[in-house]
């Protein structure tokens, strides 16, 4: 073959004819895979629709449930709102007959007010607490609430030509309160008239005590009974010094109610240190002998509530009006003996003060006992 030949390639179409056998089978094969393809997504579309109708019909059924829900929420709301009506007409009623009763406590009120504004002018109310010491004994530990029971002294201010009288029995005194006024006689041509008024003292019905360790106080209990001051010298010399855990003292005092002391000292950082040892042994007789003290915290109390009311005494009244017309001895006598006679109404008498005209005193109260009876 010479290199002047041409080559060229040629192209043989491998798909048969249409009007071929094959050719038409092809066709048919083609357009059975699209039928089949029509089918599917034809199967596809129904079953879309289908679930459209699912989701549609549950849509219904919650709408359905919605609204008879909101429809009874409605029902419940009105209902409550009809409620509340007829509480605010209950409320409007029980306003008016309260307002009513305010009115007759006002009234009331001002009573008492002039009562009060009365015996102000008999007395003074003291309602402080009087300053005290408290010493804690037994064991220590965590507790809900403490409660002790105290003795109240008051002191009740006297004008000139009073006298305060005491019955051994309650229904004596209310015998004599009975009859404002009472003559009495004092001799063949002179007799005078007295009147005759109930005590009322204002007592402490709860006192609440807030109490915690003093950082520079100590208590010394377990004591002899010896000379004070020598027992407090004594005392002083052992716990000034610093082998025996001690410091310098500032203060010391002892407390006859308790037979106990307490050392105050000059710093903070003794106290704590003797407390936690508790038992000591001190030489505080003649033969050198030591003997054992206890040292223990000293509280300090700050009264954090106090609640007070008003008792009136069962046996004690106050007779007033009483002119200066003799020795103040011998009219307290003739007094005295007036009200201790059953023909007066009077009976056997505790105890009596008179205080003469011209001066003004006041008379110390015991009133537990007094109290205790009225409760």
């Amino acid at each position: 073959m010479s290199s002047e030949e041409d080559f060229s390639l040629v192209v043989v179409d491998t798909q048969p004819s249409e009007d071929s056998l094959e050719g038409i089978k092809a066709m048919i094969a083609k357009f059975k895979k699209q039928h089949e393809e029509l089918l599917n997504e034809q199967k596809h579309i129904a079953d879309s629709k289908d679930d459209m109708r699912g989701r549609t019909q549950q849509f219904r059924d919650r709408t359905i449930k919605l609204t008879e829900s909101l429809k009874r929420d409605k029902d419940d709301y009105e209902d409550q709102i009809a409620n509340e009506k007829a509480k605010l007409a209950s409320l409007r009623e029980e306003e008016v007959k309260l307002i009513e009763q305010l009115e007759k406590m006002d009234a009331a009120l001002k009573e008492e007010k002039a009562e009060h504004d009365l015996l102000k002018e008999e007395t003074e109310v003291f309602t402080a607490v009087p300053e005290r010491r408290v010493v804690f004994k037994g064991a220590t530990g965590k507790v809900d609430e403490s409660q002790f029971e105290m003795e109240s002294s008051i002191v009740y201010p006297m004008d000139g030509g009073t006298a305060l009288i005491t019955f051994d029995e309650e229904v004596v005194a209310k015998k004599i309160l009975s009859s404002s006024t009472h003559q009495v006689q004092l001799g063949e041509e002179c007799r005078i008239t007295v009147e005759a008024r109930p005590v009322r003292l204002m007592m402490p019905s709860l006192v609440e005590i807030e109490s915690k360790p003093c950082p520079r106080r100590i208590l010394i209990s377990n004591l002899p009974k010896m000379d004070t001051e020598f027992l407090l010298n004594k005392l002083e010399i052992h716990f000034s010094k610093t082998k025996n855990g001690g410091g310098e003292v500032e203060d010391r005092e002892f407390l006859p109610d308790s037979g106990t002391v307490v050392l105050t000292f000059l710093s903070e950082k003794f106290a704590r240190g003797l407390v936690d040892k508790e038992y000591h042994e001190v030489n505080l007789l003649s033969d050198k002998k030591s003997h054992r003290v206890r040292v223990t915290p000293f509280l300090n109390g700050n009264v954090t509530n106090l609640k007070t009311k008003m008792l009136m005494c069962p046996r004690t009244l106050l007779l007033t009006g009483i002119p200066a017309v003799m020795e103040t001895d011998t009219l307290q006598d003739l007094l005295e003996i007036h009200f201790q006679k059953s023909s007066n109404g009077g009976g056997e008498i505790t105890a009596f003060l008179y205080n003469p005209l011209g001066q003004k005193t006041s008379a110390l109260f015991k009133s537990m006992a007094e109290k205790k009876e009225e409760e």
